[in-house]
């Protein structure tokens, strides 16, 4: 925004397509869309059929629907500009050189239409966050997630124990500066560090004991497929997938590396990998392949362990424990019965070949998806920059809370109130001197 210019950008995807949108923003959106339709502005937020032609040699680009929407009321802050054309390619070069050629207009950096938004108070970082969220989402539930935090709800919780903050600040500087002149200004900031300091810091302590919900249900969650060669594992990669997408082979060690294929369950995001088959020996590219399969395997959200159910191997030659969070499948169940139990956890009887039991293992994972991911009526956090400045926040919380003196505590009052503040872009160090003017009445 330094440079005055009013910026365009394709706000639609490219290539061919029905309709293309073309996005301003700036102080000269409007001229510029004078330029290009020859006719005055048309009335805010109202559509008009409009005919676009080069204002450089009045050369016909296309005909349009064309949107004007002056600053502030626009996404953006400024006046903005939206032009909604036919989708070929031709058509949206040419309006973009035609656009390139107006004077103090240039081309819109990655994410700079968002930026604008943020620093002329549109949006906060959160609300950010979650619009690009909502332009990844891939399920329903991650789109829900992004809707709420573009809302506001995340950012709306971080700024209010951020303003209990800047109040619980402002009582101690105001005990600091003015506790022996004003002798009512300071009354109970002791009584209210002893009390509101350890409640605030319990709210963002249960805030962050979420067992990385949002995050998990923003990336995906990961699903290990594991077993020894030849037991079943890229098989059921391809029938979870409905593709084929491993290379299935009677050979053992056909799969030697990680294999990723992404799964919508129930709105929830799942990320199934296909993995080495777990054995000794082998060349030098299989024992690579053993080891990264183990290390997914410690690494994964949940697993699941195919084996054979004529053949199941010794549990230690695994290389990683069987535990809750993995689910035994015991396979090609249409050539021998399955083992009720292995390896501490019951089994589920699976034919991969016949289709028997794929039902059953769709359900479980929808399940653990569900238990792990599933939504709550708190916004969540999203993102490691989140969690990070939380915990950094409960930390010069707590040494508030055991500082000696006043200074010792306002200082990391004010740490605690600029790592909040660094979640939501929203650090101003003049929100604690209007809240003392304002709260304290000093001055008068």
């Amino acid at each position: 925004m330094s440079d005055g210019a009013t910026i365009f950008a394709l706000a639609s995807g490219r290539g061919r397509a029905g309709i293309a949108v073309v996005r301003l923003s700036g102080p000269r959106a409007g001229a510029a869309l004078a330029r290009l339709t020859g006719q005055p502005l048309p009335s805010p937020r109202i559509a008009r059929l409009a005919r676009l032609c080069d204002p450089v040699d009045e050369v016909r680009l296309d005909d349009a629907l064309t949107l004007w929407f002056p600053g502030p009321a626009s996404f953006t802050g400024e006046d903005v500009v939206e032009l909604h054309l036919h989708g070929g390619p031709a058509v949206v070069t040419g309006v973009l050189d035609a656009l390139g050629r107006i004077d103090r207009l240039r081309a819109a950096e990655p994410g700079e239409f968002s930026r604008r938004a943020f620093l002329l108070g549109k949006l906060d970082l959160t609300a950010i966050e979650g619009l690009a969220d909502l332009i990844a989402a891939d399920t329903a539930q991650q789109r829900r997630q992004a809707l709420d935090q573009m809302a506001g709800r995340l950012g709306a919780l971080y700024e209010g124990w951020r303003g209990r903050l800047l109040r619980l600040l402002a009582s101690v500087e105001a005990e600091i500066d003015f506790g022996e002149e004003e002798g009512d200004v300071g009354d109970g900031a002791g009584a209210a560090l002893a009390h509101e300091i350890p409640a605030l810091a319990a709210e963002i302590a249960a805030h962050l004991a979420d067992e990385n919900r949002g995050e998990r249900l923003r990336d995906g969650l990961q699903v290990a497929i594991l077993g020894p060669p030849n037991a079943g594992k890229s098989s059921l990669l391809n029938a979870l997938a409905r593709r084929d997408v491993a290379i299935v082979a009677d050979v053992p060690g056909t799969t030697r590396d990680v294999l990723e294929v992404r799964l919508d369950l129930s709105g929830y995001p799942l990320i199934l990998a296909d993995t080495a088959g777990l054995r000794a020996g082998g060349d030098e590219i299989e024992v690579e392949g053993v080891r990264r399969a183990r290390a997914r395997a410690a690494a994964a959200d949940l697993r699941l362990l195919v084996i054979d159910a004529a053949a199941p191997p010794e549990v230690g030659d695994l290389g990683f424990e069987i535990d809750d969070d993995t689910l035994v499948l015991a396979n090609k169940v249409d050539l021998a019965p399955a083992p009720a139990v292995y390896g501490g956890q019951a089994t589920l009887s699976l034919s991969i070949r016949e289709g028997r039991g794929l039902d059953e293992v769709i359900s479980r994972l929808e399940g653990a998806a569900a238990r792990r991911l599933g939504s709550s009526s708190a916004p969540v956090i999203s993102r490691a920059r989140h969690r990070g400045a939380l915990e950094a926040c409960i930390q010069a919380l707590g040494r508030a809370e055991a500082a000696e003196g006043d200074d010792l505590a306002a200082e990391d009052l004010r740490l605690a109130g600029h790592a909040l503040g660094r979640i939501t872009g929203r650090v101003d160090v003049e929100d604690i001197l209007d809240i003392v003017f304002a709260e304290f009445c000093i001055g008068k």
